[in-house]
Protein backbone atom coordinates (compact mmCIF):
# COMPACT_ATOMS: atom_id res chain seq x y z
CA UNK A 1 0.00 0.00 0.00
CA UNK A 2 1.55 3.06 -1.04
CA UNK A 3 0.72 7.06 0.25
CA UNK A 4 -2.87 7.70 0.69
CA UNK A 5 -3.61 11.17 1.82
CA UNK A 6 -6.66 12.32 3.71
CA UNK A 7 -8.98 14.41 2.47
CA UNK A 8 -11.63 16.89 4.72
CA UNK A 9 -15.63 16.45 3.57
CA UNK A 10 -18.36 18.87 4.91
CA UNK A 11 -22.32 19.06 4.02
CA UNK A 12 -24.91 21.45 3.70
CA UNK A 13 -25.71 20.35 7.71
CA UNK A 14 -22.28 21.94 8.86
CA UNK A 15 -20.60 18.46 9.79
CA UNK A 16 -17.26 17.69 8.69
CA UNK A 17 -14.76 14.78 8.26
CA UNK A 18 -11.82 13.09 7.13
CA UNK A 19 -11.75 10.63 4.78
CA UNK A 20 -8.60 8.48 2.81
CA UNK A 21 -8.81 7.83 -0.70
CA UNK A 22 -5.82 7.48 -2.86
CA UNK A 23 -4.84 10.53 -5.25
CA UNK A 24 -6.56 8.90 -7.99
CA UNK A 25 -10.16 8.08 -6.73
CA UNK A 26 -10.90 10.95 -4.29
CA UNK A 27 -14.49 11.66 -4.99
CA UNK A 28 -15.56 15.38 -4.91
CA UNK A 29 -18.74 14.39 -2.63
CA UNK A 30 -19.10 11.55 -0.10
CA UNK A 31 -21.84 10.46 2.49
CA UNK A 32 -22.00 12.24 5.61
CA UNK A 33 -21.09 9.92 8.67
CA UNK A 34 -23.10 11.88 10.88
CA UNK A 35 -26.34 12.49 9.17
CA UNK A 36 -25.88 10.75 5.58
CA UNK A 37 -26.33 13.65 3.39
CA UNK A 38 -24.07 14.32 0.57
CA UNK A 39 -20.73 15.86 2.08
CA UNK A 40 -18.47 17.95 -0.56
CA UNK A 41 -14.71 17.54 -0.17
CA UNK A 42 -13.49 21.30 1.76
CA UNK A 43 -10.77 22.84 0.54
CA UNK A 44 -8.22 22.87 3.70
CA UNK A 45 -4.52 23.14 4.64
CA UNK A 46 -1.90 20.39 3.68
CA UNK A 47 -1.05 17.93 6.47
CA UNK A 48 2.60 18.17 6.41
CA UNK A 49 4.37 15.27 7.32
CA UNK A 50 6.57 14.57 9.89
CA UNK A 51 7.45 11.13 8.60
CA UNK A 52 11.39 11.99 8.55
CA UNK A 53 11.89 12.94 12.05
CA UNK A 54 13.82 11.50 14.12
CA UNK A 55 10.69 10.89 16.84
CA UNK A 56 8.67 9.58 13.93
CA UNK A 57 11.35 6.89 13.34
CA UNK A 58 11.06 6.40 16.97
CA UNK A 59 7.52 5.85 17.53
CA UNK A 60 7.80 3.64 13.97
CA UNK A 61 10.94 1.34 15.38
CA UNK A 62 8.62 0.85 18.61
CA UNK A 63 5.84 -0.21 16.55
CA UNK A 64 7.17 -2.52 14.60
CA UNK A 65 9.02 -4.41 16.80
CA UNK A 66 6.10 -4.99 19.21
CA UNK A 67 4.91 -7.26 16.75
CA UNK A 68 8.15 -8.43 14.93
CA UNK A 69 10.55 -8.23 17.38
CA UNK A 70 14.81 -8.61 17.00
CA UNK A 71 16.02 -12.05 17.86
CA UNK A 72 19.42 -12.00 18.96
CA UNK A 73 22.04 -14.84 18.97
CA UNK A 74 24.91 -13.33 21.10
CA UNK A 75 26.05 -10.50 23.47
CA UNK A 76 26.69 -7.39 22.13
CA UNK A 77 30.92 -6.66 21.50
CA UNK A 78 32.00 -3.99 23.34
CA UNK A 79 32.24 -1.93 20.53
CA UNK A 80 35.85 0.22 19.88
CA UNK A 81 35.10 2.83 21.98
CA UNK A 82 37.07 6.37 21.42
CA UNK A 83 39.60 6.76 24.50
CA UNK A 84 38.32 9.33 26.66
CA UNK A 85 40.28 12.63 26.71
CA UNK A 86 41.81 14.00 29.89
CA UNK A 87 41.64 17.50 30.22
CA UNK A 88 44.24 20.10 31.93
CA UNK A 89 42.40 23.30 32.03
CA UNK A 90 41.60 24.01 35.63
CA UNK A 91 38.04 25.57 34.81
CA UNK A 92 36.61 22.08 34.13
CA UNK A 93 37.32 20.74 37.14
CA UNK A 94 34.75 22.34 38.47
CA UNK A 95 31.86 20.62 35.99
CA UNK A 96 29.43 18.37 37.16
CA UNK A 97 31.05 14.60 36.34
CA UNK A 98 28.33 12.29 34.25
Amino acid sequence: MGFVPSYSFQCSEGCRFDAMFTMSEVPETAECRACGGVARRAITAPHLSAAGTSAFQLVDHAARSAHEPAVVDRLPGSGSRAPQRVTRNPLHAKLPRA
